[in-house]
């Protein structure tokens, strides 16, 4: 008995070891065996991103359907996340909330435990972008003065909603990437010594890029890391309050004489990324990457999606495979419509940035009131929010179910891989960085439509409803 008994603890604990070394991160070399877990939306069903109840199982059966096949041999761009502008508008209401509820918001947009969605990247406006009560800059000066040392640059007009709200933000997921982009300089750096239009004097490039500089240096003491900057919202639209026209020959005299030299001298390593505007021009990122003296300084160029198709960001990517893509801005119009809303943006902002190269996939704006409230006078007054804010009242909007659907399991440093064109529904696949595979993908038709998952040989059959987005993780 004695010899039985040694030899089947022997076997017993050999048992433990192989099952904990099959378990461990890294060591389980069939992910298949595990099953897919499901989280879904579907506007017809009144599912809105509910994990599914029954995980599904891959088999060695490819079954009667066209499959989406994922290759993780086959590798793209690196992730850095998915989020919102958090306008100077959004920062305001989330303050006025009570703490409580506040608290509650933040963590299930920004917490990144299983059960908060992690927003992992956020825009802000450097200085007031068009969702902001007023128009203001950090250096605002009565008619006919300049201070070009910046000798009276001031980060309060942040410091009532916005900084207290990032700190707070910070404090639930201190990793996340913030990018700062400005709508306009101050008014007195201008042509037309207006908020709206104009453009930059020459004459004001090196005060400008102080201005960056003491931004990045003033928030940084607030706590907060400016990862990137773009060094203008939509330069091709003059006619926003604030706004400003910025030819791309003129940003990259800006970028190589006075803003690239400035970041350096300051030893900062926050990012500079070009353009900041419709895929209807990637002549513009092009034309300036073409001149080595700016590109030098240059991490890469960021898009929106109000005119042109996705597909012409890869063009920049083409002529400049070693510069980054960016996807920074997609606004969803008053009063929303969730299937066609959650449909578009899914297929053009989710899957087709992320299959055109985008490390970014952000959407416009945080958060509005029911008026679609604050904006300047001139700025935008249909915008939706992802999340309607009234008092401590929350509603959720298409903009919130688009992000979640990638924000909680596409998580920074995950790496996009090939997932099939061979079916008739948009996709797109991420390795994430614990080894797990992500695959979002979109029923863009009229009708249900069955599909196959094919994954190392095994393949696992599933169906859409027409609309239904579904993000299948293993």
């Amino acid at each position: 008995m004695k010899k039985i008994s040694l030899f089947a603890f022997v076997l017993l604990t050999y048992c433990f070891s192989c099952n904990d070394k099959s378990s461990s991160p890294g060591n389980n070399d069939d992910s298949t065996t595990t099953g897919l877990k499901v989280w879904l939306t579907d506007p017809d069903a009144s599912v809105l991103f509910k994990e599914q109840p029954n995980p599904l199982v891959f088999t060695g059966d490819a079954g009667n359907y066209p499959a989406i096949e994922i290759n993780e041999q086959e590798t793209f761009q690196t992730m850095d996340g998915f989020g919102y502008t958090l306008t100077g508008g959004s920062a305001m209401l989330l303050g006025k909330m009570s703490a409580n509820a506040r608290a509650a918001i933040l963590k299930e947009m920004f917490a990144t435990d299983a059960n908060n969605i992690g927003t992992s990247y956020l825009r802000v406006s450097i200085g007031a972008s068009d969702l902001d009560e007023k128009v203001f800059s950090y250096n605002d000066l009565p008619d006919g003065q300049t201070d070009v040392n910046m000798e009276k640059f001031s980060l309060e007009p942040d410091k009532a909603y916005l900084i207290p709200v990032l700190k707070e933000i910070l404090a639930i997921n201190p990793d996340i990437k913030i990018l700062g982009s400005p709508w306009s300089p101050p008014v007195w750096m201008k042509t037309n010594k207006n908020s709206v239009g104009g453009s930059l004097k020459p004459e004001y490039y090196d005060a400008y890029a102080k201005y960056f500089v003491k931004y990045i240096e003033g928030i940084k003491a607030e706590g907060i890391t400016i990862d990137a900057v773009t060094i203008q919202n939509e330069p091709l639209h003059p006619g926003n309050n604030p706004s400003l026209l910025m030819q791309p020959l003129e940003q990259a005299a800006f970028i190589k004489q006075s803003l690239g030299p400035a970041f350096k001298t300051a030893g900062l390593s926050t990012k500079i990324i070009l353009y900041d505007h419709n895929a209807d021009r990637p002549d513009y990122p092009v034309t300036i990457l073409n001149d080595p003296e700016a590109a030098k300084y240059v991490d890469g160029s960021a898009f929106h999606l109000y005119a042109g198709d996705v597909s012409a960001i890869s063009q920049v990517h083409t002529a400049h495979p070693d510069k980054n893509l960016y996807f920074t801005e997609q606004w969803i119009g008053a009063p929303g419509n969730l299937k066609g809303d959650l449909g578009w943006h899914i297929k053009n902002i989710i899957i087709g940035t992320g299959r055109n190269w985008c490390k970014t996939a952000l959407e416009w704006n945080f958060a509005a009131n029911k008026n679609l409230e604050p904006h300047t006078p001139g700025g935008c007054t249909e915008c939706l929010g992802a999340l309607t804010i009234e008092g401590d009242a929350v509603t959720r909007n298409p903009a919130y179910y688009v992000i979640a659907h990638a924000a909680k399991f596409v998580r920074p440093g995950s790496v996009r891989i090939a997932s099939g064109n061979n079916v008739p529904l948009p996709n797109i696949a991420f390795k994430l960085p614990d080894g797990k595979i992500v695959l979002i993908a979109l029923n863009d038709t009229d009708s249900k439509r069955s599909f196959g998952i094919a994954y190392k040989n095994k393949t696992v059959t599933t169906s859409l409803n027409s609309g239904a987005v579904a993000t299948y993780i293993w």
